[in-house]
Protein backbone atom coordinates (compact mmCIF):
# COMPACT_ATOMS: atom_id res chain seq x y z
CA UNK A 1 0.00 0.00 0.00
CA UNK A 2 2.93 2.41 1.05
CA UNK A 3 4.05 1.80 -3.02
CA UNK A 4 1.22 2.44 -4.59
CA UNK A 5 1.73 6.67 -5.76
CA UNK A 6 -1.13 7.91 -8.51
CA UNK A 7 1.89 9.99 -10.44
CA UNK A 8 2.69 6.83 -12.35
CA UNK A 9 -0.72 7.02 -13.75
CA UNK A 10 -0.93 11.18 -14.02
CA UNK A 11 -0.39 12.23 -17.38
CA UNK A 12 -0.03 15.65 -16.08
CA UNK A 13 2.60 14.81 -13.57
CA UNK A 14 6.51 15.11 -14.99
CA UNK A 15 9.03 12.38 -14.54
CA UNK A 16 10.43 14.36 -12.10
CA UNK A 17 7.57 14.06 -9.86
CA UNK A 18 6.56 10.31 -10.12
CA UNK A 19 10.42 9.92 -8.95
CA UNK A 20 10.50 11.74 -6.09
CA UNK A 21 7.01 10.19 -5.25
CA UNK A 22 8.74 6.51 -5.50
CA UNK A 23 11.00 7.68 -3.45
CA UNK A 24 9.28 9.36 -0.44
CA UNK A 25 7.14 5.72 -0.96
CA UNK A 26 9.87 3.49 -0.76
CA UNK A 27 11.14 5.75 2.67
CA UNK A 28 7.64 5.39 4.12
CA UNK A 29 7.55 1.55 3.14
CA UNK A 30 10.75 0.92 4.79
CA UNK A 31 9.98 2.53 8.17
CA UNK A 32 6.59 0.75 8.00
CA UNK A 33 8.44 -2.33 7.31
CA UNK A 34 10.64 -2.23 10.38
CA UNK A 35 7.28 -1.85 12.15
CA UNK A 36 6.29 -4.86 10.97
CA UNK A 37 9.18 -6.64 11.69
CA UNK A 38 8.94 -5.66 15.25
CA UNK A 39 5.13 -7.33 15.65
CA UNK A 40 6.15 -9.91 13.11
CA UNK A 41 6.66 -13.19 15.31
CA UNK A 42 3.69 -12.67 18.00
CA UNK A 43 1.71 -11.36 15.25
CA UNK A 44 1.99 -14.01 12.81
CA UNK A 45 1.07 -16.22 16.10
CA UNK A 46 -1.86 -14.33 16.76
CA UNK A 47 -3.26 -14.49 13.03
CA UNK A 48 -2.21 -18.37 12.47
CA UNK A 49 -4.17 -19.07 15.46
CA UNK A 50 -7.33 -17.19 15.15
CA UNK A 51 -7.75 -18.47 11.96
CA UNK A 52 -7.31 -22.21 13.05
CA UNK A 53 -10.17 -21.70 15.34
CA UNK A 54 -12.23 -19.87 13.42
CA UNK A 55 -12.04 -22.91 10.62
CA UNK A 56 -11.36 -25.75 12.49
CA UNK A 57 -13.68 -25.70 15.05
CA UNK A 58 -16.49 -24.57 12.51
CA UNK A 59 -15.76 -27.58 10.31
CA UNK A 60 -15.60 -29.59 13.59
CA UNK A 61 -19.33 -28.35 14.63
CA UNK A 62 -20.26 -28.80 10.97
CA UNK A 63 -18.76 -32.24 10.45
CA UNK A 64 -20.37 -33.23 13.94
CA UNK A 65 -23.58 -31.86 13.01
CA UNK A 66 -23.95 -33.26 9.89
CA UNK A 67 -23.40 -36.54 11.29
CA UNK A 68 -26.62 -36.36 12.96
CA UNK A 69 -25.83 -36.08 16.96
CA UNK A 70 -28.22 -34.06 19.28
CA UNK A 71 -27.01 -30.57 19.80
CA UNK A 72 -25.38 -31.03 23.43
CA UNK A 73 -23.03 -33.50 21.67
CA UNK A 74 -21.96 -30.86 19.23
CA UNK A 75 -21.60 -28.03 22.24
CA UNK A 76 -19.49 -30.81 24.32
CA UNK A 77 -17.29 -31.46 20.80
CA UNK A 78 -17.12 -27.93 20.32
CA UNK A 79 -15.72 -26.82 23.68
CA UNK A 80 -12.94 -30.13 23.31
CA UNK A 81 -11.77 -29.25 20.75
CA UNK A 82 -11.15 -25.59 21.64
CA UNK A 83 -9.34 -26.99 24.65
CA UNK A 84 -7.47 -29.51 22.61
CA UNK A 85 -6.21 -27.16 19.81
CA UNK A 86 -5.70 -24.50 21.78
CA UNK A 87 -3.45 -26.15 24.23
CA UNK A 88 -1.79 -27.44 21.10
CA UNK A 89 -1.57 -24.63 19.61
CA UNK A 90 0.20 -22.99 22.14
CA UNK A 91 2.67 -25.48 22.70
CA UNK A 92 2.96 -26.34 19.31
CA UNK A 93 4.45 -22.45 19.12
CA UNK A 94 6.71 -22.44 21.80
CA UNK A 95 8.47 -25.52 20.48
CA UNK A 96 8.55 -23.67 17.12
CA UNK A 97 9.59 -20.11 17.62
CA UNK A 98 12.17 -21.22 20.83
CA UNK A 99 13.69 -24.03 17.76
CA UNK A 100 13.89 -21.02 15.50
CA UNK A 101 15.89 -19.09 17.98
CA UNK A 102 18.35 -22.11 18.61
CA UNK A 103 18.88 -22.84 15.74
CA UNK A 104 19.64 -19.01 14.38
CA UNK A 105 21.57 -18.98 17.33
CA UNK A 106 23.86 -21.68 16.63
CA UNK A 107 24.18 -20.73 12.85
CA UNK A 108 25.39 -17.48 14.27
CA UNK A 109 29.20 -16.39 14.75
CA UNK A 110 29.91 -15.83 18.34
CA UNK A 111 30.51 -12.24 19.62
CA UNK A 112 33.42 -12.96 21.19
CA UNK A 113 35.39 -14.21 18.24
CA UNK A 114 34.52 -10.65 16.83
CA UNK A 115 36.11 -9.01 19.88
CA UNK A 116 39.59 -11.10 19.08
CA UNK A 117 40.02 -9.73 15.80
CA UNK A 118 42.50 -7.27 17.19
CA UNK A 119 44.36 -9.60 19.09
CA UNK A 120 44.95 -12.18 16.68
CA UNK A 121 48.39 -12.78 14.65
CA UNK A 122 47.41 -14.34 11.62
CA UNK A 123 48.50 -13.95 7.80
CA UNK A 124 45.86 -13.72 4.95
CA UNK A 125 46.06 -17.36 4.13
CA UNK A 126 44.66 -18.46 7.58
CA UNK A 127 41.73 -15.39 7.62
CA UNK A 128 41.18 -16.68 4.05
CA UNK A 129 40.47 -20.43 5.28
CA UNK A 130 37.67 -18.61 7.62
CA UNK A 131 35.56 -17.04 5.34
CA UNK A 132 36.11 -20.08 3.02
CA UNK A 133 34.87 -22.56 6.08
CA UNK A 134 31.88 -20.28 5.92
CA UNK A 135 30.92 -20.94 2.03
CA UNK A 136 32.80 -17.84 0.19
CA UNK A 137 34.54 -19.00 -3.01
CA UNK A 138 38.31 -18.96 -2.51
CA UNK A 139 39.40 -16.07 -4.90
CA UNK A 140 36.79 -14.14 -2.95
CA UNK A 141 37.95 -15.30 0.84
CA UNK A 142 41.16 -14.56 -0.40
CA UNK A 143 39.76 -10.65 -1.26
CA UNK A 144 38.33 -10.44 1.78
CA UNK A 145 41.19 -11.83 4.22
CA UNK A 146 43.64 -9.20 1.94
CA UNK A 147 41.04 -6.50 2.70
CA UNK A 148 40.42 -7.05 6.15
CA UNK A 149 44.01 -7.71 6.98
CA UNK A 150 45.03 -3.72 5.15
CA UNK A 151 41.92 -2.67 8.06
CA UNK A 152 42.69 -4.90 10.82
CA UNK A 153 41.07 -2.90 14.06
CA UNK A 154 42.68 -2.12 17.49
CA UNK A 155 40.97 -2.47 19.82
CA UNK A 156 38.94 0.70 20.54
CA UNK A 157 37.38 0.14 17.26
CA UNK A 158 35.24 -2.86 18.53
CA UNK A 159 31.58 -1.71 19.24
CA UNK A 160 29.63 -4.27 21.49
CA UNK A 161 27.03 -6.18 19.91
CA UNK A 162 24.21 -7.51 20.94
CA UNK A 163 23.95 -11.54 20.49
CA UNK A 164 20.28 -11.34 19.86
CA UNK A 165 19.94 -8.05 17.68
CA UNK A 166 19.34 -10.03 14.78
CA UNK A 167 17.10 -12.79 16.10
CA UNK A 168 14.39 -10.03 17.48
CA UNK A 169 11.69 -10.82 14.13
CA UNK A 170 11.30 -13.80 15.30
CA UNK A 171 9.81 -13.25 18.75
CA UNK A 172 10.11 -15.29 21.89
CA UNK A 173 8.69 -18.71 22.56
CA UNK A 174 6.44 -17.55 25.29
CA UNK A 175 5.14 -14.41 23.74
CA UNK A 176 3.96 -16.41 20.34
CA UNK A 177 2.53 -19.47 22.80
CA UNK A 178 0.31 -17.15 24.45
CA UNK A 179 -0.77 -15.01 21.70
CA UNK A 180 -1.35 -18.40 19.87
CA UNK A 181 -3.18 -19.67 22.56
CA UNK A 182 -5.48 -16.96 23.47
CA UNK A 183 -6.22 -16.35 20.05
CA UNK A 184 -6.93 -19.80 18.80
CA UNK A 185 -9.46 -20.51 21.84
CA UNK A 186 -10.97 -16.92 20.65
CA UNK A 187 -11.64 -17.90 17.09
CA UNK A 188 -12.86 -21.61 18.31
CA UNK A 189 -15.45 -20.30 20.61
CA UNK A 190 -17.20 -18.36 17.99
CA UNK A 191 -18.73 -21.30 16.09
CA UNK A 192 -19.54 -22.44 19.55
CA UNK A 193 -21.30 -19.57 21.03
CA UNK A 194 -24.75 -20.28 19.13
CA UNK A 195 -24.94 -23.63 20.36
CA UNK A 196 -24.09 -22.12 24.33
CA UNK A 197 -26.61 -19.46 23.87
CA UNK A 198 -29.55 -22.69 23.17
CA UNK A 199 -29.54 -22.64 20.10
CA UNK A 200 -30.20 -26.24 18.24
CA UNK A 201 -30.11 -27.53 14.55
CA UNK A 202 -30.28 -25.79 11.45
CA UNK A 203 -30.48 -22.25 12.93
CA UNK A 204 -27.58 -22.68 15.37
CA UNK A 205 -25.39 -23.81 12.29
CA UNK A 206 -26.62 -20.79 10.05
CA UNK A 207 -25.78 -18.39 13.11
CA UNK A 208 -22.50 -19.88 13.11
CA UNK A 209 -21.50 -19.94 9.70
CA UNK A 210 -22.27 -16.34 9.70
CA UNK A 211 -20.35 -15.48 12.25
CA UNK A 212 -17.46 -17.30 11.65
CA UNK A 213 -17.71 -15.69 7.80
CA UNK A 214 -17.48 -12.04 9.57
CA UNK A 215 -14.69 -13.47 11.82
CA UNK A 216 -12.82 -14.47 8.55
CA UNK A 217 -13.50 -11.50 6.83
CA UNK A 218 -12.07 -9.08 9.78
CA UNK A 219 -9.08 -10.87 10.05
CA UNK A 220 -8.22 -11.39 6.20
CA UNK A 221 -8.65 -7.34 6.27
CA UNK A 222 -6.70 -6.87 9.03
CA UNK A 223 -3.68 -8.72 7.48
CA UNK A 224 -4.45 -6.62 4.08
CA UNK A 225 -4.24 -3.35 6.15
CA UNK A 226 -0.76 -4.88 8.10
CA UNK A 227 0.60 -6.32 5.38
CA UNK A 228 -0.04 -3.22 2.74
CA UNK A 229 -2.17 -5.54 0.79
CA UNK A 230 -5.74 -4.81 -0.69
CA UNK A 231 -8.10 -5.28 2.32
CA UNK A 232 -10.68 -6.63 0.58
CA UNK A 233 -8.67 -9.29 -1.32
CA UNK A 234 -7.17 -10.51 1.52
CA UNK A 235 -10.73 -10.73 3.16
CA UNK A 236 -12.17 -12.69 0.67
CA UNK A 237 -9.57 -15.68 0.16
CA UNK A 238 -9.62 -15.87 4.09
CA UNK A 239 -13.78 -16.13 3.52
CA UNK A 240 -13.05 -18.61 0.71
CA UNK A 241 -10.82 -20.83 2.00
CA UNK A 242 -12.47 -21.37 5.73
CA UNK A 243 -16.27 -21.42 3.77
CA UNK A 244 -14.27 -24.43 1.76
CA UNK A 245 -12.94 -26.15 4.85
CA UNK A 246 -16.44 -25.77 6.29
CA UNK A 247 -18.68 -27.17 3.62
CA UNK A 248 -15.98 -30.16 2.64
CA UNK A 249 -16.26 -31.27 6.44
CA UNK A 250 -20.14 -30.84 6.63
CA UNK A 251 -20.27 -32.80 3.59
CA UNK A 252 -18.05 -35.80 5.03
CA UNK A 253 -20.13 -35.62 8.46
CA UNK A 254 -23.63 -36.16 6.21
CA UNK A 255 -22.05 -38.78 4.18
CA UNK A 256 -20.50 -40.87 7.55
CA UNK A 257 -23.70 -40.32 9.03
CA UNK A 258 -25.66 -41.45 6.49
CA UNK A 259 -23.59 -44.62 6.26
CA UNK A 260 -22.92 -45.63 9.68
CA UNK A 261 -26.22 -44.43 11.16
Amino acid sequence: AETRSPYRADTDATAAMAADERIHAEVVRGLAARGRARVSGTFRAAVFGANDGLVSNLALVLGVSGGGVAGSTVLLTGLAGLLAGALSMGAGEYISVRSQRELLAASTPAVSTREAYPYLDVDANELALVYRARGMAAAEAERRADAQLRNWPVPEDIEPVRPDADHDVVGTGSSAAVSSFVFFAVGAAVPVLPFLLGLRGALALVVAGTLVGLALLLTGATVGVLSGGPPLRRALRQLAVGAGAAAVTFGLGLAFGATLG
